[in-house]
């Protein structure tokens, strides 16, 4: 009897320890996975106010509509992308066409990569879902352009996360809150608060340089060309020119209540008889009589404006190419600056002042980078910008 109680009390002490190790192995796998991340999620608050569940900074995403992927870009999270939009295609006509624009110079690998869908927006659910891998998360900026984005979330069982992409004038809270929201699913919290940081020191520092100008002493200006999904002649300008705006500037189509880009007339102009004219070098892809430097070389009236007249007239890099490249906008105030202003920014070197913009914005503080994106932007045209142009 003892020695079929010993034998049944070991038995038992046997099984205690293979079920307490089966559950301690239990223990550790659930573990493992949660500190993984692999469930993980976080809630998100879009632009739309939608409540939208997302996996915690996702591996793979994609940027639908104009400027997402740009911002992407900006976070230094665009290695994150398993697909294109088509216009970052060099398949497609529109990608000679679209090619002056800084997050894409600075990424050609963009190139490679499977689209998803067409540009602005417009996306194919069923393109999406044949994507491998397959993504996480899909950024939709412009939201009223293709697919509403609950569609598109519904089309697709991807989590979809609305933007609004703003500007650096009227608009900036929505383009810091798209920077922060794509920051915040991206696990780029600190990257987005840098970028903010930087847009605010570069525009106060422009301020700075130009705010006590007497309105007398200032020189008037004009800039013509400017592009609006695609090239325009020089009627088409930007009552509320960011650069203008940043250095103080006379602008004489200036219009607090027109905040886009705007047609005047030839007679404006005249009128107006600007000192200094600056052309958006977006123009020259118009057609040769459509665009602002034929129109400045060969309608006799122009001759008679007093930047033509004095060789006052300049070409600026174009930055509504696929909404607004925000660096490019930077860059252009500097250009402004110097030449409305030459003994207020004396100190800057245009050329090192770009390659920074460029190399912090979209270079990943490599100033090779930076430098390989400014010498394509200026010279993207037939005319360099940052110079004189002979009309």
């Amino acid at each position: 009897m003892k020695k079929s109680k010993l034998i049944t009390i070991l038995c038992m002490i046997m099984a205690f320890s293979i079920f307490s190790m089966g559950c301690m192995e239990s223990s550790t796998s659930t573990q493992d996975t949660s500190v993984s991340g692999s469930t993980d999620t976080i809630t998100i608050t879009d632009a739309l106010g939608r409540t939208v569940e997302v996996p915690a900074s996702p591996e793979y995403v994609i940027c639908s509509g104009a400027g997402a992927l740009r911002y992407l870009s900006y976070l230094e999270a665009q290695d994150r992308i398993v697909a294109v939009d088509s216009i970052e295609s060099e398949e497609s006509e529109l990608y000679s066409r679209f090619y002056a624009r800084p997050y894409a110079l600075a990424n050609p690998q963009f190139r490679e990569y499977p689209v998803f869908g067409e540009f602005r927006g417009n996306d194919d659910p069923e393109k999406i879902l044949t994507l491998d891998p397959q993504p996480q998360v899909i950024f939709k900026m412009y939201s009223t352009a293709g697919y509403d984005p609950e569609e598109l979330q519904k089309k697709t069982g991807i989590p979809v996360i609305a933007l609004n992409y703003g500007d650096m004038v009227r608009n900036r809270d929505d383009m810091n809150r798209s920077l922060r929201i794509m920051g915040e699913v991206m696990g780029k919290e600190e990257r987005a608060e840098e970028v903010i940081s930087f847009f605010d020191a570069a525009i106060s520092d422009l301020d700075a340089r130009t705010a006590d100008v007497p309105e007398e002493d200032k020189i008037t200006c004009y800039v013509g060309g400017i592009a609006l999904s695609g090239p325009h002649g020089l009627l088409s300008t930007e009552p509320m020119y960011p650069p203008f705006l940043f250095i103080n500037a006379r602008n004489v189509a200036y219009d607090p209540m027109n905040l886009t880009s705007a047609e005047v007339s030839r007679e404006s102009i005249l009128g107006w008889d600007p000192e200094v004219i600056f052309i958006d070098l977006s123009t020259i892809q118009s057609d040769d009589r459509s665009g602002a430097l034929y129109q400045l070389q060969n309608d006799a009236a122009y001759s008679e404006l007093r930047a033509l007249k004095n060789g006052e007239v300049y070409g600026m890099l174009p930055y509504n190419w696929y909404t607004q490249n925000m660096g490019s906008v930077l860059a252009d105030a500097y250009f402004a600056g110097k030449v409305l202003y030459p003994e207020r920014f004396e100190d800057v070197n245009l050329e090192n002042r770009t390659i920074e913009i460029y190399t912090f914005l979209v270079g990943r503080g490599d100033e090779e980078t930076g430098r390989q994106v400014y010498e394509e932007m200026i010279n993207a045209f037939s005319e360099p910008a940052f110079t004189k142009l002979d009309v």
